[in-house]
């Protein structure tokens, strides 16, 4: 009964580090292929909405032209508008999705490389990306040599989506209250108010999305100076 027993007790073969290594490689590999995938499909999203705001622009010039400005003119160009600004909700939704999904993967693959030092302690002075899991080790990888300042995320993909959207908003609300007032003076005003609000508000969102994932995280490799 205790010799049966003892085969399914005993502890399993220690796992080679080669083979601990492949599998580590696998992992690297399959989140490397889902964020690539994530960026390609984001840029595309991102271009398709661009040129249907450059469409949109040119289907209201034309517009304005053959109606002289009168008619049909400020109903069409106001739909046009509104429905320009779902989709840019939509692709902003999905910008910030990806951003959220990005720093999934960064600290993913900063875990994996803590697992290539265990297996190798030497290798570590030669990785520029952290092996850290953690915020900091996280701001290491996107940006290896120093900290990264507000102009990395002022030119970030998230901020320029965010200003056109805005824009758009600024555009449809500003032509709406011209239409129903026939106030320019004042529907510009309230446009471009709308549009500062809607980038603030826009930017807050993302900021405080970014502080929720980090909060509901728990690093396993945390940096030293991490309390």
């Amino acid at each position: 009964m205790t010799d049966a027993a003892s085969p399914a007790s005993a502890e399993p073969p220690p796992v080679p580090p080669a083979v601990r290594a492949q599998i580590l490689a696998t992992e690297h590999w399959g989140l490397l292929a889902s964020r690539s995938t994530s960026q390609a499909e984001v840029l595309t999203r991102i271009a398709i909405f661009l040129t249907l705001v450059s469409a949109a622009l040119v289907s209201v010039s034309l517009l304005g032209q053959a109606t002289a400005y009168s008619g049909p003119f400020a109903p069409s160009a106001i739909g046009i508008l509104g429905l320009l600004y779902v989709i840019g909700i939509l692709t902003q939704l999905r910008v910030f999705n990806v951003a959220d999904e990005d720093l999934m993967f960064v600290l993913a693959m900063n875990r994996l490389r803590a697992a290539y030092v265990e297996i190798d302690p030497g290798v570590e002075r030669y990785f520029f990306a952290s092996a850290h899991d953690d915020e900091r080790g996280m701001q290491q990888t996107y940006s290896f040599l120093r900290p990264r300042g507000g102009s990395q995320v002022a030119g970030s993909s998230m901020v320029f989506i965010v200003v056109i959207n805005s824009v758009v908003l600024g555009l449809f609300v500003g032509g709406l209250l011209a239409t129903l007032t026939d106030a320019p003076t004042l529907a510009i005003i309230v446009g471009s108010l709308l549009a500062v609000v809607s980038i603030v508000a826009s930017m807050l969102t993302g900021y405080r999305g970014y502080r929720r994932s980090l909060a509901s995280y728990r690093p396993v490799n945390p940096s030293v100076s991490t309390t």
